[in-house]
């Protein structure tokens, strides 16, 4: 892979990577036409990586298809799948991690602290591997995207990080691989989510600027839904991930959650601009 990325950069190529853990749908589908477009040759990566699986998380029943990621990726104008194994990303004697301190702190970092050292230690082998000019990944992880861009910025990694927006459902569900956990009662009660966030916009709209003041009318929404539990509902600085108590002129907050149906645990957001 390097080799050939080599290659393409001497012939002048300008690189595109969609970063995945496979099970693709029409969200990795949408970050690959965005590649498509800014590159001259798209790669997408996929390998569900150990290192950010917590001990009791759903590593081995993460779900996979590689038939399948095939020919959405070849549909989406994918030139190469690379598809590594696990021991050729983490051989026996690997001792190297990746640490992107304070913002991997808080929201998902919490209940998964070893999450982010994990995301962040791949995506920088997945850059060292693929040598692109431009990545792309996805807002529905909107933590996770603005820790990628702080470790680009902070090692200086000579690549354009694009973030692209939720694709949702026609109902409104952000896709998700883990959506296929959800049994059918799950999957209508998860609604919610995107109700919740859609009700936060339209608080701030309509004057509301105390924080837990909107954090209560979410909360209220999601827990009509029996078999919903918050693991949490925050509104922060859309950039440093700081709890914000009261919203200001000109401010631009990120309002996240993570609520689990069921054992399906799911994240969403939405950034409002006050």
């Amino acid at each position: 892979m390097q080799s050939a990325s080599d290659d393409f950069r001497r012939h002048g190529k300008r690189i595109g990577v969609v970063p995945t853990m496979g099970y693709l749908h029409e969200g990795h589908a949408s970050l690959m036409t965005i590649a498509r477009k800014r590159a001259d040759i798209v790669i997408t990566t996929i390998f569900v990586n150990p290192t950010q699986f917590g001990p009791t998380e759903d590593f081995s029943k993460y779900p996979r298809d590689l038939k399948r990621d095939t020919a959405i990726a070849e549909t989406a104008g994918v030139d190469i799948l690379f598809v590594p194994e696990a021991k050729d990303i983490y051989p026996s004697d690997y001792h190297t991690y990746v640490e992107v301190e304070s913002i991997t702190k808080v929201l998902e970092g919490i209940p998964r602290p070893t999450h982010f050292r994990g995301v962040t230690t791949v995506v920088a082998k997945l850059f060292n591997i693929t040598k692109p000019h431009v990545a792309v990944f996805g807002q529905k992880d909107a933590q996770q995207a603005v820790v990628i861009r702080r470790m680009a910025k902070d090692l200086n990694f000579d690549i354009e990080i694009i973030v692209a927006p939720i694709v949702r459902e026609t109902d409104g569900l952000a896709m998700s691989s883990r959506n296929v956990y959800l049994s059918a009662t799950e999957r209508q009660e998860a609604l919610a989510l995107n109700k919740s966030l859609r009700l936060a916009e339209d608080v701030v709209r309509r004057g509301e600027r105390n924080s837990a003041a909107i954090i209560s009318a979410m909360e209220k929404l999601i827990k009509a839904s029996p078999s919903a539990k918050i693991d949490y509902i925050a509104v922060t600085d859309s950039e440093t991930l700081q709890a914000v108590e009261t919203l200001a002129p000109g401010m631009t907050v990120l309002v996240s959650l993570a609520v689990r149906f069921g054992a399906t645990r799911l994240i969403d957001n939405t950034v409002i601009k006050v």
